[in-house]
């Protein structure tokens, strides 16, 4: 009982213990500040710290002072200036009150020592779930969904991105953080941007990225993401960063394409920078330079090892022991600007770029380079003027615009910008500008601007007597200019411009062509590396397309070969339809398979059906044909027909006229007069009109019908009735020629011609039946059907 009661006082001795040093080491911890120490403020300066650490140490020195906490205090200030000289340890120790040393300062790097206790602070230190460390080393790049949307997104077009995917309790991402601390100091101080997705916090920025694992690297340039897929390692990551720009930002220049390269600026409208180095690859800040610059500057690098550059570092007098930058404008044989350092660092270079983004007199190309060059103008900031000139691309123009260029190169004032528009390619802006009202092109002319809001209002000026180049054109300007800056209100006009054509954008078809490679290319990137989560619906909308692709395929080859089965039996079907067999069925709707086509015979019994009571929209094409000539010419309609059996609102059908004239006649007394068929009494009385070949289109639904007459066109068998005017209305009179002339015996050649006469009938059926599909035949409107349940006696 003794030793539980000594067991239960002692755990919270322990607690108290434990309470204590943590205690003091807090408390010990928040008494150094090393503002306080140094006796600066939380806004100072780098030299204002710089210079109050030099007397302070020259003040507590332990060689000079002989105090006895001399020595102490000289640990902390060196200790304090060491954090505040340090951007990144200051920024961690204002936001946090920590730096990277988390032991408070005179003690133990690996424990406190408490009187006769030794306490080693990595008993508290798990490597998992610890949010305190997480947010010490990581939370200076933690990006959220809108941060990540709205910032780094639109940065991307400037610089890439290098984005890690980590989580609590993720034993991976522990073995990787040395390796991605020691990347991450390098490419930042270069331009990268760094990121941290914490997929516990951030599901759905995890999710938006299509990061479903941890750790995950990814990259992100032009809003375009990108998944590192190797070995952590610091080359890889290097070279993941490099393989994410774009391949020709920087051109190798040598003493073969140098002129080429420098004279392209009138071009591209833009500034050429050259960087002289030994190294044979392109460094990566320069690369990244470059594309933070693309839109503004071309680069181009030399490789001062090559022997193919020995004439431009002769030319320029490069000195070969540190890298060299120049930067060209208008003039190709003199650099506008240059500098030359050992150590290049980013701050250097992009102050040296941003210097000399613009040419001296730049052409406006876009409306992003007319806001930059000419600004609106802002109440806390001062006037700011664009001096532009209207000219044109012809080389008549040359000499006016080089006076132009060498006029601007001699303006010392800050506030004014020179530019110049072609007024072929900007027409809309110099229309407003010049208040033309024709189309013949004037003369140069030079416009004084203030840009007074985003939406397009300025204040102009025309400066008078037009430029040409002249002394007294530029004497004129420069009397405008030195006007303007004593009196701002002689830009007495105002006028809003149109925004500007962008003269450098790609064609529509160039723009798709790389919006689907970028699309392959990232279906290939995952197909590659197993990102099945992400193609999982692309890859189910492929298999099933192909599924019913396939499927397609087998049903119909399946069905071609049993067509092709029961071939020989269809044969037989197709030649009764061919001699005229009134049982053949009517009607197919499906496409023409079959060598015949299937024909019914119109009689009292099919004619409510096939006629009178015919769908909407569905029409009978009826052939008029007699016992004589049935064979023949239902052998010549099935021809003429078989490529228009494919419609499914067509129905073929014959009517014998020896049984059903009467019919015949009642259908066309109707439209007698619209046919101009000749029936005259007196014709009447000795003749009766021969309606053989004639073919019907019967719109049942509609009652109307479209008329067809045979025309022979035959040149066999001598004379004809359908040669003359009769055959070529379809009025023939070739039954009239039985009564006048007395019977012949018939030969087997007078049989024969005549086969051939009434087989050339039905010659132009197919052209008819192409007007009859199209809707451009003459339509015959009846009141009503007459009926079909009488049919003619025999005479």
């Amino acid at each position: 009982m003794a030793r539980r009661t000594r067991m239960f006082l002692t755990f919270p001795g322990i607690v108290v213990v434990c309470l204590h040093l943590l205690g003091g080491s807090m408390e010990t911890a928040n008494e150094v500040d090393p503002y306080k120490i140094l006796g600066v403020t939380k806004s100072a300066s780098q030299a204002e710290i710089k210079k109050v650490y030099k007397r302070l140490v020259r003040e507590w020195h332990p060689d000079k002072n002989k105090n006895e906490g001399a020595e102490d205090m000289f640990i902390k200030i060196t200790k304090s200036y060491e954090i505040l000289s340090n951007e990144e340890k200051r920024t961690n120790y204002d936001r946090y009150g920590q730096t990277d040393d988390t032991q408070p300062y005179g003690h133990g790097h690996y424990g406190h020592r408490h009187d006769h206790f030794y306490f080693d602070e990595s008993f508290f230190h798990f490597p998992f779930n610890n949010k305190g460390n997480r947010e010490f080393a990581d939370s200076k790049y933690a990006l959220h969904f809108n941060q990540y949307v709205n910032d780094v997104v639109p940065d991307s077009y400037k610089r890439p991105y290098l984005i890690k995917i980590t989580s609590d309790w993720c034993f991976s991402c522990i073995h990787i953080e040395p390796v991605w601390k020691e990347v991450v100091l390098e490419l930042e101080a270069l331009g990268v941007g760094i990121g941290v997705v914490d997929v516990g916090y951030e599901r759905r920025l995890a999710n938006h990225l299509g990061a479903h694992r941890t750790p995950s690297i990814l990259g992100v340039i032009n809003g375009k993401v990108t998944f590192f897929h190797y070995a952590v390692v610091k080359e890889h990551l290097r070279q993941f960063v490099e393989d994410l720009l774009p391949q020709r930002l920087v051109e190798k220049v040598t003493d073969r394409n140098d002129f080429q390269f420098l004279n392209s600026w009138h071009e591209q409208n833009k500034p050429h920078v050259l960087l002289f180095d030994q190294v044979p690859v392109v460094p990566l800040l320069y690369k990244l330079t470059a594309f933070a610059y693309k839109d503004y500057v071309q680069f181009g690098y030399v490789d001062q090892g090559l022997s193919e550059t020995a004439n431009l570092l002769k030319q320029f007098n490069i000195n070969t022991y540190a890298p060299t930058m120049l930067v060209f404008k208008e003039s190709t044989d003199k650099p506008a600007d240059i500098i030359q350092a050992k150590g290049m660092k980013k701050q250097i270079v992009d102050e040296f770029i941003t210097n000399n983004k613009f040419l001296l007199v730049p052409r406006l190309v876009n409306q992003k380079l007319f806001d930059e060059l000419c600004p609106v103008k802002q109440f806390h900031r001062r006037r700011k003027y664009c001096v532009l000139l209207i000219t044109g691309d012809e080389e008549s123009y040359t000499i006016g615009n080089q006076a132009f260029l060498t006029f601007a190169s001699t303006n010392t004032l800050e506030v004014v910008r020179f530019a110049y528009v072609y007024q072929r390619l900007q027409q809309s802006l110099c229309d407003i500008l010049l208040k033309t009202k024709d189309s013949t092109p004037p003369p140069p002319q030079v416009f004084i601007l203030e840009r007074r809001n985003p939406a397009g209002k300025v204040l102009y000026k025309e400066v008078a007597g037009g430029w040409n180049g002249t002394d007294e054109d530029k004497q004129r300007l420069l009397d405008e200019l030195e006007r303007l800056q004593k009196d701002p209100t002689i830009l007495n006009y105002d006028a809003m411009l149109p925004e500007l054509n962008n003269e450098f954008a790609s064609m529509f078809l160039i723009r798709w062509i790389y919006t689907a490679y970028d699309y392959i290319s990232e279906i290939l990137d995952d197909i590659l590396h197993n990102n099945w989560r992400e193609m999982m619906p692309l890859l189910s909308l492929i298999f099933s397309a192909l599924f019913i692709l396939f499927g397609t395929v087998v049903v119909q080859a399946f069905s071609d070969s049993s067509e092709d089965g029961k071939s020989k039996p269809k044969a037989k079907e197709g030649t009764k339809a061919e001699n005229g067999s009134p049982g053949s069925s009517s009607t197919s709707s499906r496409p023409p398979k079959k060598n015949f086509v299937e024909v019914t015979e119109l009689t009292d019994i099919t004619y409510t059906s096939n006629l009178v009571k015919l769908r909407p929209g569905h029409m009978n094409v009826v052939l008029v044909l007699t016992d004589a000539t049935k064979n023949v010419l239902l052998s010549k309609f099935a021809k003429e027909v078989y490529s228009f059996t494919g419609s499914l609102t067509l129905h073929f059908s014959f009517l014998n006229v020896d049984k059903h004239s009467a019919w015949m006649e009642t259908l066309l007394e109707f439209a007698q007069d619209a046919m101009q068929i000749d029936t005259e009494e007196d014709d009447c009385a000795r003749h009766k009109i021969d309606y053989t070949g004639y073919v019907l289109a019967l719109n049942g639904h509609k009652k109307y019908l479209c008329l067809f007459k045979p025309v022979y066109t035959g040149e066999e068998g001598g004379s004809s009735e359908e040669e003359g005017p009769g055959g070529a209305t379809g009025g023939g009179k070739r039954s009239g020629s039985r009564d006048d002339h007395p019977p012949r015996r018939s030969t087997p050649r007078s049989r024969s011609t005549a086969t051939l006469q009434i087989h050339h009938k039905l010659d132009r059926l197919g052209l008819w039946m192409e007007r009859l599909m199209e809707g451009t035949l003459p339509r015959y409107y009846i009141p009503g059907w007459p009926g079909l349940d009488k049919i003619t006696g025999p005479k």
